[in-house]
């Protein structure tokens, strides 16, 4: 729980994690990184986001409900929240007599920052 609040980045995978662990001097295998960040899971304290490539990133469950943008080039996730999307999910939800227990919205793109590989011999801007 520490390296998901004390980290720069939101979002991290379990190998990520293990190495943060390892670099800090704690002696974790990889397995249990694993098998406490399912225990977490289920908790409640964090949630596991499965992005495209079947990665799973994990980060703490502290905020409200928000979606995220994935860039494909260099796997940067940025979160956003929009009520408008928000409020015509749950218009098409009461449209087709659903009712909306959870869900997520994740857009992939290319993101624009000058240091992503993305850009490299990328004619479009």
């Amino acid at each position: 729980m520490e390296v998901l609040d004390s980290s720069d980045k939101r979002h991290l995978s379990a190998e990520e994690i293990y190495r943060l662990l390892v670099e800090q001097g704690e002696d974790f295998g990889l397995a249990t990184v694993y098998r406490v960040l399912t225990q977490f899971e289920t908790a409640g304290l964090v949630s596991r986001n499965n992005f495209e490539g079947g990665h799973a990133v994990f980060e703490l469950d502290d905020n409200p409900h928000h979606d995220h943008l994935v860039c494909i080039d260099c796997g940067m996730i940025e979160e956003f929240v929009d009520q408008s999307i928000e409020q015509r999910q749950e218009e098409i939800a009461t449209e087709h007599g659903f009712k909306i227990a959870d869900h997520s919205m994740i857009i992939y793109g290319h993101c624009q920052r000058e240091e992503c590989p993305g850009k490299q011999g990328d004619s479009e801007s």
